[in-house]
């Protein structure tokens, strides 16, 4: 059996429905607030705590940044676009879509291209331009829409048999450890390097229309959002702790950015 492996948290929410809060969560933690809340916020106690039945371990290892809201082949006015929309969206952000009448979707990457090629998908969600460039994404749907409120932080994860990580010696725990970090660090610095030069070639090239959702649709997207992640958190006794502490942390943060990042950007301009 494997002893370590890479993959996303909100894949195991049939596993346990507090699984999404530690990879993405609908008008959620964006990259630098996610790795506040995991490495400095409690966020990683309660990870572990939630893989420790599945004799897992679990370290933060990437990032992509806040992602696209995804790719469509009509264009999105309003909350009636999305009835009957067959669109590839995972995680909660599926669930947001499907309860304002779209059907989400969820299939392999590598069957995304064929999928909306041939009609079978309407839209679809993957990452954003760094990546959706590499798929071709752009010959089978014209418009690109922001911001990714499905996923504004996606931390992705490295898994560790537990019985093998701690037959490891410290000081190769400790470089498992590190090289994790390292890894969810550089992560984020290629995708923030990445996406633009991305983007101007899907711009540029390619001809994309990257559109901003309407106020209207992102107001009602937050809204399904709430009444799905407070479903989520009532289901289930540990669901609702990591809810309270992931909450806790983004209303923290969401005060101090509101008189830091914000104002900062605004002042930039």
């Amino acid at each position: 059996t494997a002893e370590m492996g890479h993959s996303a948290a909100y894949y195991w929410k049939g596993k346990n429905a507090a699984a999404p809060f530690f990879c993405a969560v609908p008008f959620g933690l964006n990259a630098q607030e996610m790795n506040g809340w995991l490495y400095h916020g409690g966020g990683l106690e309660l990870w572990r705590e939630l893989y420790a039945p599945f004799n897992l371990v679990p370290f933060p290892a990437g990032n992509t940044g806040v992602q696209m809201a995804g790719w469509f082949n009509r264009e999105i006015t309003a909350v009636s676009d999305f009835n009957g929309l067959k669109m590839r969206i995972p995680g909660l952000g599926g669930d947001v879509m499907s309860r304002l009448g779209a059907t989400a979707v969820n299939i392999p990457g590598a069957e995304i291209y064929t999928a909306m090629q041939t009609g079978a998908l309407d839209a679809c969600e993957w990452v954003g331009p760094y990546n959706d460039l590499a798929f071709g994404l752009f010959r089978v749907a014209k418009y690109c829409y922001y911001p990714g409120w499905q996923e504004p932080g996606p931390t992705l994860e490295c898994l560790l048999h537990k019985p093998a990580y701690e037959a490891l010696p410290d000081d190769l725990k400790a470089i498992v450890e590190v090289c994790c970090q390292a890894i969810n660090d550089d992560m984020l610095a290629d995708y923030t390097a990445q996406n633009h030069r991305a983007m101007r070639s899907l711009i540029d090239e390619h001809k994309v229309a990257f559109r901003r959702l309407p106020d209207p649709v992102l107001n009602a997207l937050r809204q399904a959002a709430q009444e799905v992640v407070g479903e989520l958190a009532a289901s289930d006794p540990f669901a609702h702790r990591v809810f309270d502490s992931f909450s806790a942390f983004r209303e923290q943060v969401r005060v101090w950015h509101g008189i830091s990042e914000v104002p900062f950007y605004q002042a930039r301009g």
